[in-house]
């Protein structure tokens, strides 16, 4: 059954228009809290990001989970997989995170986690829509929900993502930069990084809920770039608002992207015998990561783009390793949802075990250009039911043999329909990539 509310990570959308409005999350937050008591008895945590928005949705979410006679605790600034750590470690019945990830500060959004870390089961969030068509009501005063403020969430997360390396590795002054997006690992990751004996230097720190994600972060890495050559730092590691994206930056101040970071991951797990089962990744994968993990010996299954998808495959396939080339990486034998600070630390560990800098370790996987074109159409059009369409991507995936790849899909969140060619050669990518915008218009005009 389709969902009315919840997207594929949560509910976003621009502040002030529905659902992103203050009643909408007071009856979010009563109907999310009808569904948590009917689960059983316990409470409910609530984060944020940075952004000036927090301040009001975390009162409504408060005040509708009271109403049901939920008791709330809330965190404050704290990255998304914080949040995610401290539901399953505190055993509360759910972790509420009011964000927008990698948006600017105009939208919002909230995300949901199980009392195990993990996102919702699509059953939960059917029910907290049956709800949200239900008239408001109120539990008598005295079953009304308590909040409270929990003070040491961040030096238990900071704690946590130590834990997830060697306690010996020491980094002996590695210098790195750390952008923090102006979002809610501000005052957690430079804690982090530094406490492991690296030399850090902070930027996209000092959060003022509009800065958020602006010219920073894992989506605007050219300050981070501009600063690691700067400050002659070893690399840079850039976060996103909330904290489960990851980008890092060499000392020639390239960008290493999550493919890549992925593959050094991979690699490392492989030497120290600890992987298991294939690296999921999607179907905007980088076909350079394929046959450089195709060289040793692991397979790569793509999943749909999204990271809810990525993890619905790694369960299937039983796997320890997977995520997207926008930086979301989930190592699910150190923690249960993707995570910025952790991941970058188990590449920071790799470097430490091989001795090598990111350079030498991301030169270990050429990457394919890849061209990515947008047909806009006037109505929901499938790709893959037009005969005319499908003629012209197997003349193109003729051409390119096994040394590039094409994949064509309707977006789902706009009228419009994806082409992605993928191959060894810039130029000779682009020509196939055009050829079949050109096919695809001459379909749908037909």
């Amino acid at each position: 059954m389709k969902k009315k509310y919840f997207g594929t990570d949560g509910i976003r959308g621009a502040v002030g228009e529905h659902p992103i409005t203050p009643d909408f999350f007071l009856k979010l937050g009563w109907a999310t809290g009808r569904v948590f008591a009917e689960e059983g008895h316990g409470f409910v945590l609530v984060g944020k990001d940075t952004r000036i928005s927090g301040y009001m949705f975390e009162s409504a979410l408060e005040a509708g989970l009271s109403a049901a006679g939920v008791n709330t605790s809330l965190l404050g600034p704290m990255p998304t997989p914080g949040v995610a750590y401290l539901t399953r470690t505190l055993r509360a019945q759910a972790g509420i995170v009011l964000s927008a990830s990698h948006n600017p500060y105009y939208d919002n959004g909230i995300k949901f986690f199980s009392t195990s870390g993990t996102k919702l089961p699509d059953e939960l969030e059917h029910k907290i829509e049956h709800y949200l068509d239900k008239p408001m009501t109120t539990v008598a005063s005295e079953k009304l929900g308590k909040a409270e403020r929990l003070h040491d969430g961040p030096g238990r997360y900071i704690e946590f993502c130590k834990s997830t390396i060697p306690a010996s590795i020491d980094f002996n002054g590695l210098r790195i930069v750390v952008d923090c997006a102006n979002g809610s690992a501000y005052h957690i990751a430079p804690h982090v990084f530094s406490e492991v004996g690296n030399e850090v230097i902070s930027i996209g720190n000092e959060p003022d809920g509009l800065n958020i994600n602006e010219k920073c972060g894992a989506t605007k890495p050219e300050q981070l770039q501009e600063a690691v050559i700067e400050f002659r730092a070893d690399l840079g590691i850039a976060l996103d608002g909330d904290g489960d994206r990851l980008i890092m930056v060499d000392h020639k101040g390239e960008v290493i992207d999550g493919d890549e970071l992925i593959f050094i991951i991979a690699k490392a797990r492989k030497a120290a015998g600890q992987l298991k089962g294939p690296v999921i990744g999607t179907l905007m994968s980088n076909l350079g990561m394929e046959h450089a993990l195709k060289k040793l010996e692991i397979d790569l299954v793509r999943a749909n783009v999204g990271d809810r998808y990525v993890m619905e495959k790694m369960k299937q396939h039983d796997s320890v390793l997977g995520g997207e080339g926008s930086g979301h990486i989930i190592c699910l034998d150190r923690t249960t949802t993707g995570d910025g600070i952790v991941s970058a630390l188990q590449v920071l560990a790799e470097i430490h075990r091989t001795g090598k800098s990111l350079y030498e370790l991301k030169s270990e996987m050429t990457k394919y250009p890849q061209v990515l074109l947008g047909v806009r159409v006037n109505k929901k059009t499938n790709p893959d039911d037009n005969e005319a369409i499908q003629k012209a991507v197997k003349s193109v995936e003729k051409a390119l043999g096994n040394k590039g790849r094409v994949l064509l899909r309707a977006s789902g969140t706009e009228p419009l329909i994806r082409v992605m060619v993928e191959g060894e050669d810039e130029a000779m990518i682009k020509e196939y990539a055009n050829s079949l915008v050109e096919s695809v218009k001459n379909a749908i005009t037909a």
